[in-house]
Order: C-alpha cells, then sequence, then structure tokens
C-alpha cells in the first residue's frame, strides 16, 4: 500500500508490470501502472494528481478518501453485549467499536 494526499494505492504483480488501483474512493476509479516499484510509485502520485486536477477543471469536488462515518447493522444480541461492555468500560460504543476495529485490522496486518 502507498498514501499520497490521503488516498491509498494497492499494487499487485501481473508478469513483469506492476499495476495498481486508489482503493479509498467508492465512486470514481484511478489506476496506474509501472515498471519498477519506482516508477509505480511516481505513476500512482501522478494519477492521483491528475485526477484531482480533472475536478478541478471540471468544477468538481472530488470524492475524499472516506468520511470516517459508516453505518453498522448487529445482531441485538451483538449490540447488547458491546453496549454493555461500553458501560463497563466507562466509554462511548463509538469507543468500543473503533477499538475492536483497529485490533482486527492490526492483526490482520491492515
Amino acid at each position: 500500500m502507498m498514501e499520497y494526499k490521503g488516498y491509498l494505492g494497492k499494487v499487485d504483480v501481473d508478469g513483469d508490470h506492476l499495476y495498481g488501483t486508489v482503493v479509498n474512493l467508492h465512486r470514481d476509479h484511478v489506476d496506474f501502472r509501472g515498471a519498477t516499484i519506482d516508477e509505480v510509485r511516481r505513476a500512482f502520485q501522478d494519477s492521483v494528481d491528475f485526477y484531482l486536477d480533472g475536478c478541478r477543471k471540471d468544477g468538481e469536488e472530488p470524492e475524499k478518501p472516506f468520511s470516517g462515518r459508516f453505518v453498522v447493522r448487529l445482531s441485538p444480541t451483538t449490540h447488547r453485549r458491546a453496549r454493555t461492555l461500553a458501560r463497563v468500560k466507562d466509554q462511548s460504543l463509538n469507543a468500543v467499536v473503533v477499538e475492536a476495529l483497529e485490533e482486527y485490522l492490526s492483526a490482520q496486518g491492515v
């Protein structure tokens, strides 16, 4: 993963070529490619800049790389358990969910 201006690029290998895409966009699609790590990194940055410049020229607001808000649907049992834990820890339900998600993502290496 690479980061540039808040955008995250994921790189894959296809034979002798590296190609990638910006993964933290929902509506828009930005991709890039290169033959070396340095080339693909420059291509990623150039693609993000091209995307941002294109939005500016078209008078459109570029898609932000996520707002930080999302809705989670839980079973009533899981909701009750999470809320109980939040009360025991004297935290908000949001804090408990963020902590759990951060721990899970760290364990996954993300």
